[in-house]
Protein backbone atom coordinates (compact mmCIF):
# COMPACT_ATOMS: atom_id res chain seq x y z
CA UNK A 1 0.00 0.00 0.00
CA UNK A 2 1.17 3.51 -0.78
CA UNK A 3 1.12 6.00 2.11
CA UNK A 4 1.01 9.67 1.16
CA UNK A 5 0.93 12.61 3.56
CA UNK A 6 -1.27 15.57 2.64
CA UNK A 7 -2.14 18.73 4.48
CA UNK A 8 -5.61 20.10 4.44
CA UNK A 9 -9.28 19.34 4.75
CA UNK A 10 -10.28 15.67 4.53
CA UNK A 11 -13.78 16.62 3.36
CA UNK A 12 -12.45 17.89 0.02
CA UNK A 13 -10.53 14.78 -1.02
CA UNK A 14 -11.61 12.71 -4.02
CA UNK A 15 -11.01 9.20 -2.71
CA UNK A 16 -13.17 6.11 -2.41
CA UNK A 17 -13.54 6.55 1.35
CA UNK A 18 -12.65 9.03 4.04
CA UNK A 19 -12.31 7.98 7.66
CA UNK A 20 -14.32 9.86 10.25
CA UNK A 21 -13.07 10.08 13.82
CA UNK A 22 -16.53 9.82 15.36
CA UNK A 23 -17.88 9.56 18.88
CA UNK A 24 -19.68 6.52 20.30
CA UNK A 25 -23.14 8.02 19.71
CA UNK A 26 -22.53 8.44 15.94
CA UNK A 27 -24.63 11.61 15.89
CA UNK A 28 -22.04 14.14 14.76
CA UNK A 29 -19.76 16.16 16.96
CA UNK A 30 -16.83 18.54 16.79
CA UNK A 31 -13.48 18.39 15.03
CA UNK A 32 -13.21 16.02 12.07
CA UNK A 33 -16.61 14.51 12.85
CA UNK A 34 -18.37 17.88 12.75
CA UNK A 35 -16.58 18.92 9.57
CA UNK A 36 -17.55 15.70 7.82
CA UNK A 37 -21.20 15.99 8.89
CA UNK A 38 -21.37 19.63 7.75
CA UNK A 39 -19.82 18.85 4.36
CA UNK A 40 -21.87 15.69 3.78
CA UNK A 41 -25.16 17.34 4.68
CA UNK A 42 -28.04 16.28 6.95
CA UNK A 43 -28.63 12.93 5.24
CA UNK A 44 -25.38 11.66 6.80
CA UNK A 45 -26.84 12.04 10.28
CA UNK A 46 -30.05 10.34 9.16
CA UNK A 47 -28.06 7.41 7.81
CA UNK A 48 -25.97 7.20 11.00
CA UNK A 49 -29.15 7.02 13.09
CA UNK A 50 -30.53 4.26 10.83
CA UNK A 51 -27.34 2.20 10.53
CA UNK A 52 -26.07 2.70 14.09
CA UNK A 53 -29.13 3.06 16.36
CA UNK A 54 -27.04 2.13 19.41
CA UNK A 55 -23.89 3.93 18.25
CA UNK A 56 -20.56 2.24 17.73
CA UNK A 57 -18.07 0.78 20.21
CA UNK A 58 -14.64 2.29 20.79
CA UNK A 59 -12.16 0.78 18.33
CA UNK A 60 -14.90 -0.35 15.94
CA UNK A 61 -15.67 0.82 12.42
CA UNK A 62 -18.74 1.05 10.22
CA UNK A 63 -19.61 2.79 6.98
CA UNK A 64 -22.13 5.15 5.44
CA UNK A 65 -22.37 6.71 2.03
CA UNK A 66 -20.63 10.04 1.45
CA UNK A 67 -23.74 12.01 0.49
CA UNK A 68 -22.47 15.48 -0.61
CA UNK A 69 -18.80 14.63 -0.07
CA UNK A 70 -16.53 13.88 -3.02
CA UNK A 71 -15.76 10.52 -1.34
CA UNK A 72 -18.16 7.67 -2.10
CA UNK A 73 -18.12 6.35 1.48
CA UNK A 74 -17.37 7.47 5.01
CA UNK A 75 -15.80 4.85 7.26
CA UNK A 76 -16.58 5.87 10.83
CA UNK A 77 -14.27 4.84 13.68
CA UNK A 78 -14.52 5.60 17.37
CA UNK A 79 -11.16 6.34 18.88
CA UNK A 80 -10.33 6.03 22.55
CA UNK A 81 -9.91 8.96 24.88
CA UNK A 82 -6.27 9.04 26.00
CA UNK A 83 -6.11 7.52 29.48
CA UNK A 84 -2.88 9.25 30.51
CA UNK A 85 -0.85 6.05 30.16
CA UNK A 86 -1.47 4.74 26.65
CA UNK A 87 -2.58 1.36 27.98
CA UNK A 88 -5.67 1.70 25.80
CA UNK A 89 -3.55 2.02 22.63
CA UNK A 90 -4.91 -1.30 21.28
CA UNK A 91 -8.28 0.44 20.85
CA UNK A 92 -6.57 3.15 18.80
CA UNK A 93 -4.81 0.58 16.63
CA UNK A 94 -8.14 -1.22 16.22
CA UNK A 95 -9.62 1.91 14.65
CA UNK A 96 -7.15 1.61 11.78
CA UNK A 97 -7.35 -2.17 11.32
CA UNK A 98 -11.15 -2.05 11.52
CA UNK A 99 -11.32 0.79 8.99
CA UNK A 100 -9.17 -1.21 6.57
CA UNK A 101 -11.37 -4.29 7.06
CA UNK A 102 -14.47 -2.22 6.25
CA UNK A 103 -12.72 -0.80 3.18
CA UNK A 104 -11.75 -4.30 2.04
CA UNK A 105 -15.38 -5.41 2.32
CA UNK A 106 -16.58 -2.37 0.37
CA UNK A 107 -13.94 -2.93 -2.33
CA UNK A 108 -14.98 -6.59 -2.73
CA UNK A 109 -18.71 -5.91 -2.68
CA UNK A 110 -18.54 -3.02 -5.16
CA UNK A 111 -15.67 -4.42 -7.24
CA UNK A 112 -13.38 -1.43 -6.70
CA UNK A 113 -9.91 -2.27 -8.02
CA UNK A 114 -7.64 0.52 -6.78
CA UNK A 115 -9.27 1.52 -3.50
CA UNK A 116 -8.11 4.83 -2.03
CA UNK A 117 -8.73 6.10 1.49
CA UNK A 118 -8.00 9.22 3.50
CA UNK A 119 -7.32 9.04 7.24
CA UNK A 120 -7.27 11.77 9.86
CA UNK A 121 -5.25 11.27 13.03
CA UNK A 122 -7.75 9.47 15.23
CA UNK A 123 -7.95 10.56 18.89
CA UNK A 124 -5.23 13.22 18.46
CA UNK A 125 -7.61 16.15 18.93
CA UNK A 126 -10.08 16.57 21.76
CA UNK A 127 -9.51 12.95 22.84
CA UNK A 128 -6.03 14.03 23.93
CA UNK A 129 -3.79 11.39 22.39
CA UNK A 130 -0.17 12.63 22.27
CA UNK A 131 0.67 13.60 18.70
CA UNK A 132 3.81 11.50 18.21
CA UNK A 133 2.18 8.34 19.56
CA UNK A 134 -1.00 8.92 17.54
CA UNK A 135 1.17 9.27 14.42
CA UNK A 136 3.14 6.12 15.27
CA UNK A 137 -0.06 4.13 15.84
CA UNK A 138 -1.48 5.28 12.50
CA UNK A 139 1.59 4.91 10.31
CA UNK A 140 2.82 1.63 11.81
CA UNK A 141 -0.63 0.03 11.68
CA UNK A 142 -1.37 1.09 8.12
CA UNK A 143 2.08 0.04 6.92
CA UNK A 144 1.86 -3.44 8.46
CA UNK A 145 -1.79 -4.44 7.98
CA UNK A 146 -2.69 -6.62 5.00
CA UNK A 147 -5.37 -4.93 2.94
CA UNK A 148 -6.76 -4.47 -0.55
CA UNK A 149 -6.51 -0.69 -0.11
CA UNK A 150 -3.88 0.50 -2.56
CA UNK A 151 -3.38 4.11 -1.46
CA UNK A 152 -3.88 5.90 1.84
CA UNK A 153 -3.75 9.65 2.21
CA UNK A 154 -2.72 10.61 5.74
CA UNK A 155 -4.26 13.99 6.40
CA UNK A 156 -2.37 16.35 8.65
CA UNK A 157 -4.81 19.12 9.46
CA UNK A 158 -2.25 21.44 11.07
CA UNK A 159 1.45 22.09 10.61
CA UNK A 160 2.57 19.97 13.56
CA UNK A 161 0.50 16.96 12.47
CA UNK A 162 1.64 17.28 8.87
CA UNK A 163 5.30 17.44 9.90
CA UNK A 164 5.00 14.48 12.29
CA UNK A 165 3.25 12.36 9.65
CA UNK A 166 5.83 13.28 7.03
CA UNK A 167 8.71 12.26 9.37
CA UNK A 168 7.02 8.94 10.18
CA UNK A 169 6.29 8.05 6.56
CA UNK A 170 9.79 9.11 5.46
CA UNK A 171 11.26 6.84 8.17
CA UNK A 172 9.60 3.84 6.51
CA UNK A 173 11.78 4.27 3.41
Amino acid sequence: MQLEVVRGDITTLRVDAIVNAANNAMRGGGGVDGAIHRAAGPRLLTECVERFPDGLATGAAGWTTGHRLPARWVVHVVGPVYDGTGRNRPALVSCYTSALAVADALAREHEVGDFTMAFPLVSAGVYGWPLEDAVDAQVTTLATTRTQVTRCLLVGFGTAAHRALTRAVDALS
